[in-house]
């Protein structure tokens, strides 16, 4: 790789000395205050969230390995369900029936160091809910020691417990409707 120039320097450092909240506070503000009017009203639209990722997240983090990533929907107990149904899936996306038969790993604490060898002990942090399609989603972060993230770009704190970062995420529906 070659040098990072100036700008990419800065941007990576203050990614890594920032949580996702405060970053993204600054930001915000500069949009503002750049934009203006109806743009702005436009651009911080509830059902725009989605930015080409999940709804209630901005694609600022991957999703962690899913059968159906990005779409990487799970269960209370952070195993994969089929995104739209909220079925259990195996780790090919499968209908889960047979424990026998079939392999069913939790998506933070099992399919993330199977898949990127370099997290060690991944765990989920915090996270939060937003409204989505008309039901409370909560997002969360699956969170290490890495310096990189799932994107392959640094880390942020976001809602990990201290001296961990964000390295991509999950989302759970929930059953209460908004």
């Amino acid at each position: 790789m070659g040098e990072l120039t100036g700008l990419e320097r800065a941007q990576r450092a203050l990614a890594q000395r920032t949580s996702r909240r405060g970053f993204l506070g600054r930001v915000g503000r500069g949009v503002v205050a750049l934009a203006g009017g109806s743009l702005v009203a436009t651009a911080l639209a509830p059902d725009r969230a989605e930015a080409l990722h999940i709804c209630g997240h901005t694609f600022t983090t991957g999703s962690c390995p899913h059968p159906y990533a990005p779409s990487s929907r799970t269960d209370r107990y952070g195993f994969p369900v089929h995104p739209t149904y909220g079925y259990p899936v195996d780790d090919r996306g499968k209908l889960y029936r047979d424990p026998a038969t079939q392999e069913r790993s939790k998506t933070c604490e099992q399919r993330v160091p199977d898949v990127y060898s370099f997290v060690n002990n991944p765990r989920y942090g915090g996270g939060w809910t937003r409204c989505c399609f008309g039901r409370l989603r909560h997002i969360q972060d699956c969170c290490s020691r890495s310096s990189i993230r799932i994107n392959g770009d640094y880390a942020v704190r976001g809602y990990c417990p201290s001296g961990l970062k964000v390295f991509c995420i999950t989302y759970r529906e929930l059953a209460k409707t908004c």
